[in-house]
């Protein structure tokens, strides 16, 4: 199995994997909430689980005396990584004793003392963290392994082992048209503006259809995924504004496209999670480290939405507008031909040229970052 062959085809999921979606959805809200959750296994144990990015310090102290202090951090690779632990499947860290305010610092906050024990993550234990990221929070949980049948955890919500990845594989196609409307923009004209709502959460999503592509050639297609301080508040940070607005500019200049705007802000872990990563960026970070700081990978985006949306347009043969072949892979994966690409750029200014930097030389995007600075004067 490659990195991207998850993806379904909607309509052939199954019962099981809409309960699992169902399950996931249920329990990601009382993760939101503060709530413990459970995770089955399979061999009649199981795992709760509570978020450390919203749980109150009471309601740590509560949860640590009900396991008799038998609770532990789980940290995933990433931040294993940054706290010099060789721990591939992430680490499960003794919290007895640990206040709630040490185990915040221990799970996500720079300058944290390294663990002198611990132990290798668990797949209980990393189903956990991918349902926190699915919640759009910090993927450090408070945990405790437990008997599937204990009674003090009978009424938590509860997922199975596998469960995350079958909802978003399941759902992650299904998206149905709600609205769409044309709306005039700036230097662009009308634009007609399509609205799909589906996948995990039934999130909405916007197809803008610039001009009148034809779906039965090459549409140019630019898959844009939203950040709220660029795009809408000019951010000098990023160069996600400029390919916003130069990406709709070359639709148009090349007759007509799609601009797929995408719910994945901070490149998938949330509003939240990214002014945390900003926070660390002020503190000398790249982009790529300040994540791996809070827990995520490099890129925790998926595009099985952009894939279904295009599928939604009668698009299946695209000239793709990005700098990320990453991106491109994960189409195709998801049974998109990308036929060409076309590069998507920014202006370069002081306060993004080390992201731009970043993104080239760690992500792997397509950008020449000293062409973006013009010819020397």
């Amino acid at each position: 199995m490659n990195e991207f062959s998850f993806f379904k085809t909607p309509g052939t999921e199954t019962s099981d994997d809409a309960a699992a979606a169902i399950r996931c959805e249920r329990a990601a809200a009382e993760l939101r909430y503060g709530r413990p959750i459970r995770v089955l296994g399979e061999t009649g144990r199981a795992l709760v689980a509570l978020a450390l990015d919203t749980v109150t310090a009471d309601a740590y102290d509560g949860f640590a005396k009900a396991l008799g202090r038998r609770h532990r951090l789980f940290l995933t690779a990433p931040r294993a990584a940054v706290l010099g632990l060789d721990a591939p499947d992430g680490a499960l860290v003794p919290l007895a004793g640990v206040s709630h305010a040490e185990a915040c610092h221990t799970g996500y906050l720079r300058g944290a003392v390294v663990p002198q024990a611990w132990r290798a993550g668990n797949p209980l234990a990393r189903e956990a963290a991918g349902l926190a990221r699915l919640a759009l929070l910090l993927p450090a949980l408070v945990v405790a392994e437990v008997a599937a049948e204990d009674p003090a955890f009978a009424e938590a919500v509860t997922i199975r082992l596998g469960d995350v990845a079958a909802a978003q594989a399941s759902q992650g196609g299904r998206f149905t048209v709600v609205a769409e409307t044309d709306v005039p923009l700036k230097d662009i004209g009308f634009a007609r503006f399509v609205v799909f709502r589906g996948g995990l959460a039934q999130r909405d999503q916007i197809a803008i259809v610039v001009g009148n592509p034809d779906p039965a050639k090459v549409v140019p297609v630019r898959v844009h995924s939203s950040c709220i301080t660029g795009d809408l508040f000019g951010s000098l940070k990023c160069d996600c504004g400029d390919q916003l607005r130069n990406g709709l500019k070359t639709l148009k200049k090349k007759g007509g496209g799609v601009l797929l705007y995408l719910d994945q802000e901070g490149r998938g872990t949330g509003i939240a999670a990214k002014m945390r990563a900003y926070g660390l960026q002020a503190q000398g970070l790249d982009t790529i480290d300040a994540d791996a700081e809070l827990g995520f990978g490099a890129d925790e985006r998926r595009y099985e939405t952009a894939a279904a949306m295009l599928s939604g347009l009668d698009i299946g043969r695209i000239d793709l507008l990005t700098n990320n072949p990453r991106k491109i892979a994960y189409l195709r994966a998801c049974g998109i031909e990308v036929v060409d690409r076309t590069p998507v750029t920014g202006t370069l200014t002081a306060e993004n040229e080390n992201y731009l930097k970043t993104k080239a030389a760690r992500a792997g995007h397509l950008i020449d970052v000293a062409s973006l600075a013009g010819p020397a004067t």
